[in-house]
């Protein structure tokens, strides 16, 4: 039996990594949704809202296939943060974030085009923010690593070395919850051993 068709809407490539790590080999299709179109203050419906805007727009361009749409923030002090714009917002960010903890919300939806069935959930894991100072900050930003990544960091990269724990899904923080695709594929009535 053939593999089903697995698209990955999003052009992040450590999600495209996970999904490789786990044996399934997406065909990659970014969806260029404008994400300022959603203007939603709950994190969960902000995430869920923006993973099935970009899963229904990459789906327009496929009849067959399971397409997974994905979008991530972080929460700080009931602050939201997506991916900062600048350098000076990105140090401005840790300096508050640094010593705290924050929710890293990375909302999934994942189309069955054959059944036209959804699953639209949400990951949620906590992170705490090693307390570092000024200079650490500014070098970390000058890397170019945070400006690419939703709550200024990436938990795979540099940006590693500044987390001390989580709690809940490691693989949410990096943008995509393998234990949840795991279980929303089996409700569509898939195994992750079908993509092998």
């Amino acid at each position: 039996m053939s593999k089903p068709l697995f698209i990955l809407g999003s052009a992040s490539p450590a999600r495209r990594k996970l999904l490789q790590t786990v044996g399934i080999e997406p065909v990659v299709r970014q969806s260029n949704f404008d994400e300022n179109q959603i203007k939603l203050s709950d994190p969960v419906e902000l995430v869920e809202t923006l993973a099935l805007k970009k899963a229904e727009k990459v789906a327009e361009e496929f009849t067959a296939g399971l397409i997974l749409g994905c979008d991530s923030i972080l929460t700080v002090g009931g602050e939201i943060y997506g991916k900062p714009e600048t350098v000076a917002e990105a140090i401005a960010r840790w300096q508050k974030m640094r010593g705290q903890q924050g929710k890293l919300y990375t909302g999934h939806a994942l189309f069955d085009q054959k059944q036209g069935k959804k699953q639209i959930d949400c990951g949620i894991t906590t992170v705490y923010f090693a307390n570092i100072d000024d200079e650490i900050i500014k070098a970390y930003v000058n890397s170019g690593e945070p400006l690419k990544c939703a709550g200024s960091f990436a938990l795979e990269g540099k940006g590693g070395l500044f987390i001390e724990k989580i709690e809940g899904c490691h693989s949410n923080v990096i943008g995509l919850s393998l234990p949840l695709l795991r279980k929303m594929l089996t409700q569509l009535g898939y195994q992750v051993t079908d993509f092998w």
